[in-house]
């Protein structure tokens, strides 16, 4: 039924379906904080196979401590009933019900300010390794796998973080290496900044007239085909697809633990795509909106994405969907960062009205939010006794690129 609709519609009653009118789950009483450490370093060769090499004992000494709640989650009831759905869903435009499991997991307590801080630490580590001056070190977690740092390796990496017992694995997906953010770069900058145009662009990044697209998909006239759109998200190299290996990878290894996802920046949305397939925790750090991503992608909508934290401030334009336009940092830059709606609960930090901070780019690098804002607890008038901000589901009436017309325009002409 749903293929006799036009494409406007059909994209509508998408837009619809990721509409998440849930209340936040309840969070228990903490239990026992867990104790991690580094164990793996994970990566993806160019050919797009994932890899993963231990970490020598004496490089990550180091360990993690991270106060835990129980949250509940929404769970696919097999991987093939989800990815029936998604492909019933990219092939023919029609909605199948997906039946979800409802369990109680031990996640991280985003209540608490040291929670995401230690997570944050170990968001950073993503971007380097257990043997260079600028590693986190911390408490508790010690063991970690880093994936994606071979000589030649140019797509996602970052660390898989493992508690002493096992029970619990965190994978740390590294953000866009950047110079024009962070001061660095690397050999990931050009799939980097790939993934960043194809997701959070409203179309292929055309941004402008002198612009090169990434995809093929712009019609003219702020027109673009959905059809293109979503087909140019979906290649095996593509770091949606990569993901989806890599965390297959990873309950392969350890098959009994509960996976949390942490990210930031580019890794935070990824972190946020697999978490809402998968349905684990995940904790993303200035991250790019990604709801019209997931729609794109036709991942099957859960009964409630709030197992999903985004933790931003309010000077950083990423996040905030206004680093847009032809003379933006971002645009400058080459980088077509447009989308502002996220999935799940956002704990927002105000710190351009309660810290007077400017609105810029360079606010955006995790450095700024371990050294600046989660070093110490954050206060403001009426969210007393808090050492974060409350955590809010994203604004119901958000719509991401409401200046555009997407349809089946190509070979319409």
């Amino acid at each position: 039924m749903l293929n006799l609709l036009s494409t406007t519609l059909r994209f509508l009653f998408g837009s619809l379906l990721w509409l998440d009118f849930s209340q936040p789950p309840t969070v228990l009483p903490a239990r026992t904080p867990l104790s991690f450490q580094l164990r793996h370093e994970h990566a993806i060769t160019n050919d797009s196979r994932v890899i993963f090499s231990n970490t020598v004992p004496s490089f990550a000494a180091e360990s993690y401590t991270v106060s835990t709640s129980t949250i509940q989650m929404h769970k696919p009831q097999s991987a093939k009933a989800f990815h029936s759905a998604r492909l019933r869903s990219i092939r023919y435009d029609q909605s199948e019900q997906v039946l979800w499991d409802t369990t109680d997991v031990l996640g991280p307590n985003v209540e608490e300010r040291e929670t995401l801080l230690t997570l944050a630490k170990m968001t950073a580590n993503a971007y380097t390794s257990p043997t260079v001056s600028d590693w986190y070190t911390l408490d508790s977690w010690n063991k970690s796998t880093p994936f994606g740092w071979e000589p030649d390796a140019d797509g996602i990496r970052g660390h898989v973080f493992v508690s002493d017992d096992n029970s619990t694995v965190v994978l740390s997906i590294k953000g866009t290496s950047a110079g024009w953010i962070t001061g660095g770069g690397g050999p990931t900058v050009r799939k980097d900044k790939l993934n960043d145009n194809l997701l959070f662009s409203c179309c292929c990044a055309r941004v402008g007239p002198t612009w090169y697209t990434v995809c093929d998909c712009y019609q003219g006239s702020s027109r673009c085909d959905q059809e293109c759109l979503e087909k140019s998200l979906i290649g095996e190299s593509l770091y949606y697809s990569v993901g989806l290996n890599l965390y297959n990878n990873v309950t392969y290894l350890y098959p009994d633990a509960d996976i949390w996802l942490v990210g930031h920046s580019l890794g935070g949305s990824l972190a946020s795509l697999i978490g809402v397939t998968f349905g684990a925790p995940v904790v993303a750090f200035e991250a790019p909106s990604e709801k019209l991503a997931a729609r794109r992608l036709h991942l099957p909508s859960p009964p409630s994405t709030q197992h999903i934290t985004h933790v931003f401030h309010t000077a950083d334009p990423i996040p905030m969907g206004v680093c847009t336009g032809v003379t933006s940092s971002c645009g400058i830059a080459g980088y077509a960062m447009e989308t502002r709606c996220h999935l799940g609960k956002v704990i927002r930090y105000d710190t351009v009205t309660h810290l007077n901070w400017s609105v810029d780019v360079r606010t955006h690098s995790i450095v700024q939010i371990i050294d600046r804002l989660l070093n110490e607890d954050w206060t403001q008038e009426g969210q007393e006794g808090r050492t974060v901000p409350k955590a809010k589901a994203d604004g119901e009436d958000c719509v991401d690129c409401f200046n555009w017309e997407f349809g089946s325009f190509q070979g319409n002409s």
